[in-house]
C-alpha cells in the first residue's frame, strides 16, 4: 500500500522525527477512543462516578489536544525539510548526470517531476498523521467492542474484511489510473512546451495550427482527464462501498444484534453508538487514500528518475585533474559517439572516428551542413558527451569519467541558443562588473543592459543581443579553451566583423585555445585551420588560403 512506501520513506530521511510525529497521532487517537468509552460509561454512571467520569473526561481532552498539536508540528517540520531536500537532491543528481541520459529522459518529464509529483508527495504526508489518529481510534474502539462482546466483534469483522478485500481491488483498479494520469500529465507538459517554444512557427502555419490542437494537444489533454476521471470514479466507487458496509454494520446491530443477544441493551447501545462515533475516522481513512495513491505514484517516479541517473552516474565525477595549467592542449584519437536509434532496424547517427588536436593559441573553424555532426563533435570536445570509442586527453593526461567534471571547468561555451542566467553566477568583485561593463560597451549593448551587484538589469533580449550577452559572460569566465557554437549566425556584419576580427584574434594572441563553428568563410584566414564534418566524418579542407592546414 501507498501508505507503507510513504512511510518507509519518511523513516529513511528522519526516522526519530517520524517516530514521534507517528506515536502524537497513535496517541491523539487512542485519547479520542477514550472518549468513546467515557461517553458510554457517563450515560450510566452511578453518583460515585461523576468525580472520576469527570477528571478522565478533562485528561482525555487536553491529552487529545496536545498530542494532535504535536502531530501536526512534527509534520511541518518533517514534510518541508524532507521535501526540500528530495528537490535539492534532485537536482544535485541532474547536475551530476551524463547529459544524454538527461536528454532521453525528455526535459518535459524531469520538469514533471520536480514539480508535480513532489507537490503529490508533499500532499500524501500530509495524510500521515491524520491516518495515524484515524487508525489508532478504530483500533482503541476494536479493543473496547471486543470487551463489550466478543462474539458481535467477531462478526463485525468478518464482514470488514470482506469489504476490506473488495476495497482493494478497487483501489488497485484506481491506483492503475493515477499512474496513467502521471503519464499523461508528462506527456501534456512536453506539448506545452512545444507550444511555448514553437509559438512563432504555429501562428504562421493555420493547418499546422489546427493539426497541433487537433491531433496532438486534445488527444494528450483528453487522455490525461479521462485517466483523472476514471480514477476518481473507481475512488468514488470503493467509497460508495465503504458506506455501503458502514450502513450494513449499523442494520446488523439494530436489527440482528436484539435477535442475537436478545435483552443486552448496554451492548446494543454502546455498539450503535460506537459505529456512530467511527463515522468520521473512517471517512477520514478513505478520504485519504486518494492523495496517498498519487504520492506513492509520484515517489515511485522520483526514486526511478534517482535510480537512472545513479545507475549511469559516475562514481567521483568530481575528481580533479592531475596538473592543472593556464595552457591547455586537447587531443582526440579515434574518437565515435553513436546514438542508439529508436527506430527498431534502423541506425542512429555515428560521429567519427576523429582525430583532432587543438593547442594554446591556436584558433580552429569547424564547418559542416546540418546533420553532419557539429553540434555533437561540440558536445564530445567540451566533456557533455563521453566518447564511445577511442580516447580524449587534455595535456596527456586521460579525460575518464572520474575527472571529466574538471575537464569541463576548462571550457568557457556560448551554444547555438545559450541560456542567459541573471546574473554572474560564481563571479564576483567590482573587477568583474567594469570589466562586464566594458564587454557591454563594446558590443554595444549597454544601453539596453547594465551590470550591478552582480546581475544583469535585464535578460530580455533579441536572439542576437542574447548571443552577446553570453560572449561576455564567456569572456568573464577567462577559461583556458574557447567554443563558440554559430555565434554569428544571427548578427549584424558590423558585429561580426568585432567578434572575428578583435575579440577572437584577442583569444588567441592570449594563449587561449579557440574553437569556432561558423559558416564565416570571408573570415577564415584569421583562422589556424578548418576542419570540415559531413555525415559524421571529418575530411581535410580543400585548399583554401595559406593559412589554412590540413587537419591532423
Amino acid at each position: 500500500m501507498g501508505i507503507w512506501t510513504l512511510l518507509r520513506f519518511l523513516l529513511d530521511k528522519s526516522r526519530r522525527s517520524v517516530v514521534w510525529m507517528m506515536i502524537a497521532g497513535l496517541l491523539s487517537g487512542l485519547f479520542s477512543a477514550a472518549f468513546l468509552a467515557l461517553i458510554s460509561r457517563a450515560l450510566q454512571q452511578n453518583d460515585q462516578w461523576t468525580t472520576w467520569l469527570l477528571l478522565a473526561f478533562i485528561a482525555a481532552a487536553v491529552g487529545k489536544i496536545i498530542s494532535g498539536v504535536a502531530s501536526q508540528l512534527l509534520l511541518v517540520r518533517i514534510s518541508q525539510g524532507t521535501i526540500l531536500q528530495l528537490s535539492l537532491d534532485i537536482c544535485r543528481r541532474l547536475l551530476r548526470a551524463p547529459l544524454r541520459t538527461i536528454e532521453r529522459r525528455g526535459g518535459s518529464q524531469v520538469l514533471a517531476t520536480l514539480t508535480d509529483d513532489v507537490t503529490s508527495v508533499t500532499w500524501a504526508m500530509q495524510c500521515l498523521p491524520q491516518l495515524a489518529m484515524h487508525l489508532s481510534v478504530l483500533a482503541g474502539c476494536a479493543v473496547y467492542l471486543a470487551w463489550l462482546s466478543w462474539r458481535v466483534f467477531l462478526a463485525m469483522s468478518i464482514v470488514t474484511i470482506i469489504s476490506a478485500v473488495v476495497y482493494r481491488l478497487l483501489y488497485m483498479r484506481a491506483l492503475t489510473q493515477v499512474e496513467r494520469s502521471r503519464l499523461a500529465r508528462g506527456r501534456l507538459l512536453d506539448l506545452f512546451r512545444n507550444l511555448t517554444f514553437g509559438i512563432k512557427e504555429l501562428m504562421m502555419h493555420g493547418r499546422r495550427r489546427s493539426a497541433f490542437v487537433a491531433e496532438a494537444l486534445q488527444p494528450a489533454a483528453d487522455e490525461y482527464r479521462d485517466s483523472n476521471v476514471v480514477a476518481s470514479t473507481q475512488y468514488a466507487m470503493a467509497d460508495a462501498w465503504i458506506q455501503l458496509q458502514y450502513y450494513l454494520l449499523i442494520g446488523l446491530l439494530l436489527f440482528a444484534l436484539p435477535l442475537w443477544l436478545p435483552g443486552d441493551v448496554e451492548a446494543l447501545t454502546a455498539y450503535v453508538f460506537a459505529m456512530l462515533y467511527l463515522m468520521n475516522p473512517i471517512y477520514g481513512i478513505v478520504g485519504a487514500f486518494p492523495p496517498v495513491a498519487r504520492g506513492e505514484v509520484a515517489l515511485r517516479r522520483i526514486e526511478e528518475l534517482g535510480l537512472k541517473l545513479d545507475e549511469e552516474m559516475p562514481q567521483e565525477q568530481q575528481a580533479g585533474l592531475s596538473g592543472k595549467s593556464d595552457a591547455c592542449a586537447i587531443s582526440l584519437r579515434d574518437v565515435v559517439f553513436a546514438y542508439s536509434s529508436e527506430v527498431d532496424g534502423e541506425s542512429g547517427f555515428t560521429l567519427g572516428p576523429i582525430d583532432f588536436d587543438l593547442r594554446p593559441g591556436e584558433l580552429v573553424f569547424v564547418v559542416g551542413g546540418n546533420g553532419s555532426g557539429k553540434s555533437t563533435f561540440i558536445k564530445l570536445l567540451a566533456g557533455l558527451y563521453p566518447p564511445q570509442c577511442g580516447e580524449l586527453r587534455l595535456n596527456s593526461e586521460l579525460i575518464t569519467d572520474v575527472n571529466r567534471g574538471s575537464y569541463r571547468d576548462q571550457f568557457s561555451v556560448v551554444f547555438s541558443e545559450p541560456y542567459l542566467f541573471d546574473r554572474l553566477l560564481g563571479l564576483t568583485g567590482q573587477d568583474f562588473e567594469q570589466a562586464a561593463n566594458r564587454y557591454l560597451q563594446l558590443l554595444q549593448i549597454d544601453h539596453k543592459v547594465s551590470v550591478q551587484a552582480g546581475k544583469f538589469s535585464t535578460t530580455d533580449l533579441s536572439q542576437g543581443q542574447r548571443k552577446r550577452l553570453a560572449l561576455v559572460v564567456a569572456y568573464l569566465e577567462d577559461r583556458p579553451i574557447y567554443v563558440f557554437d554559430e555565434w554569428a549566425a544571427d548578427q549584424d556584419p558590423d558585429y561580426k566583423r568585432v567578434f572575428y576580427s578583435q575579440l577572437l584574434p584577442d583569444l588567441k594572441a592570449r594563449g587561449k585555445a579557440v574553437v569556432v563553428v561558423t559558416h564565416d568563410d570571408r573570415y577564415f584566414h584569421l583562422g589556424d585551420r578548418v576542419v570540415v564534418l559531413e555525415d559524421g566524418k571529418a575530411r581535410n579542407t580543400p585548399t583554401m588560403l595559406p593559412a589554412v592546414a590540413e587537419m591532423p
